[in-house]
């Protein structure tokens, strides 16, 4: 494909390329639970007809914690994965542990005690809410 002079390229295709052929992310949710996520173009939803229940929403895989991975604008705070819960903010997984609480910031869950940094191995005990060494080294 031969370009004019002057076309702005951008990870060495050509911007006009990137545009009309632009690939997002959109996960179906079902009664706020991730069912599937797929890869299409913009444009696939003028025309797809779903009858099925639910809603697509878009999603970033560059987004995480609520933080964008480029410096762009973070899209629904995480990106969304099958089984993940969706509120009309943010995507997040299901919840761990009744003890651990959903981060508003983040959309990611947070034990009531830190985990500790220590460089050892630790399992959550829900029962007694705390951490448990668990006897490995990082070389197995």
């Amino acid at each position: 494909m031969l370009l004019p002079a002057g076309t702005p390229i951008i990870h060495s295709l050509p911007v006009e390329l990137i545009r009309d052929n632009f690939m997002a992310h959109y996960a179906k949710v079902v009664n706020g639970i991730v069912e599937t996520v797929i890869v299409a173009e913009a444009e696939f939803f003028d025309t797809f007809v779903d009858d099925s229940p639910g809603e697509w929403v878009q999603t970033s895989y560059n987004t995480s914690r609520g933080q964008h991975a480029l410096g762009g604008t973070p899209l629904r705070k995480n990106y969304a994965g099958i089984g993940f819960h969706y509120d009309g903010v943010g995507f997040y997984e299901p919840q761990p542990f009744p003890s651990w609480t959903l981060n508003s910031t983040t959309y990611r869950w947070e034990p009531p005690v830190a985990f500790p940094n220590d460089g050892k191995f630790y399992d959550w005990n829900e029962t007694d809410k705390k951490w448990d060494e668990v006897s490995q080294t990082k070389d197995q």
